[in-house]
């Protein structure tokens, strides 16, 4: 007996899009391919949704949700080098477990629903700054170093850049993640004079 076909609703679109996405790469998610996939026509799948655009967000907003929920068990009791390193290694856990999820986070997101997901990101990666004693107004700047640093590490490794030298990659994410902790150590609070002439 054939087992019963999941309900269709947003929810399972959802899901269905986001493997899609890690299977096969973000650029491929499209109304169609996850048609294909549940058994029904396009039609059936705009019935709970408004289009590509909105397919596309909802896969960013569920990423989102899953890399906030394993940053929040990662950064429980933590604070100081111990929470960057629980942070970095999180982030790039879940980008080579999902690399098409994690692509979906890359981009401009307008999706509502992404909204609350991406803040409880960003105040989980807020969080870890502010526990190096940065002013506010370098905050922001000191999270686009992280968020930079980690997924230009992920896209290098996972296209095999680090295939062909020594030392492991692994030696140079311990250095990467060391160098961050003292670029946020000594992060400089003066301002550059390019700023001060604004």
């Amino acid at each position: 007996m054939a087992s019963a076909r999941p309900a269709l609703n947003g929810q399972t679109l959802s899901a269905t899009a986001a493997d899609i996405a890690d299977e096969l790469g973000f650029e491929h998610v499209t109304v169609s391919e996850v048609a294909r996939r549940v058994g029904v026509k396009p039609a059936s799948v705009y019935f709970h949704l408004d289009g590509a655009d909105d397919l596309r967000g909802r896969v960013s907003a569920l990423a989102l949700t899953e890399l906030g929920e394993r940053l929040a068990l990662a950064l429980a009791g933590r604070a100081g080098r111990d929470a960057l390193e629980a942070l970095v290694d999180a982030v790039r856990g879940y980008a080579v477990e999902h690399p098409g999820r994690w692509a979906s986070t890359q981009v401009r997101i307008t999706a509502p629903e992404a909204g609350a997901a991406g803040a409880r990101v960003a105040a989980l990666m807020l969080a870890v700054v502010r526990g190096y004693g940065l002013p506010p107004k370098e905050q922001t700047h000191a999270v686009r170093l992280i968020g930079s640093t980690v997924n230009g590490f992920v896209r290098l490794h996972v296209h095999g850049s680090f295939d062909h030298s020594d030392p492991d990659p692994e030696a140079s994410w311990l250095r990467m993640t060391q160098a961050l902790d003292t670029a946020l150590t000594h992060w400089p609070t003066t301002a550059t004079s390019e700023e001060t002439a604004r």
